[in-house]
């Protein structure tokens, strides 16, 4: 389980979190995360077909980290460690969202430093993740957050 020695704070505050971070790894659990992740990914056909996708990406290494409050989960983040000559061996962020109503607590934040220790854990000298050019909301969180602007994404459907 991640997150095992990961003691998740809220900034200025010496309270521990009230969030329980956990991986998703049940049909249960995959079920519980989709409202969540459809706020991110709008055009998932339903609760099922996301479940047997992130299963499969599973077995590419997709990791789904949800936090918990209250038996409901309140964001996800879904990671998988690659390595390239660029970055070596890296964690990229496929996913990262915080429910509407559990925004503006820090829960973000928390996330991705959960992110950035299991990173350390398997020894990755980066994190990366793309955002898109119009979510500048999304990219004034990444920027405080220590993460830089490296470049450009470019995508061609086929």
């Amino acid at each position: 389980m991640i997150g095992l020695n990961y003691q998740p704070y809220h900034k200025g505050t010496t309270a521990v979190s009230d969030y329980r971070f956990s991986l998703v790894e049940t049909d249960e659990d995959y079920l519980a995360s989709f409202d969540v992740m459809r706020e991110l990914r709008p055009h998932l056909a339903g609760a099922a077909a996301f479940a047997a996708q992130a299963r499969r990406q599973r077995e590419q290494g997709y990791r789904l980290l949800a936090a918990w409050k209250a038996g409901q989960v309140m964001g996800l983040a879904g990671y998988r460690v690659q390595e390239n000559l660029l970055y070596g061996r890296f964690v990229y962020v496929d996913d990262l969202v915080i429910s509407t109503g559990g925004r503006r607590h820090g829960l973000g934040a928390e996330l991705i430093e959960a992110v950035r220790e299991e990173a350390r854990r398997q020894d990755c000298a980066h994190l990366v993740l793309d955002t898109a050019l119009s979510n500048a909301l999304g990219q004034r969180f990444y920027f405080r957050q220590g993460l830089l602007a490296r470049g450009l994404h470019f995508s061609q459907q086929l």
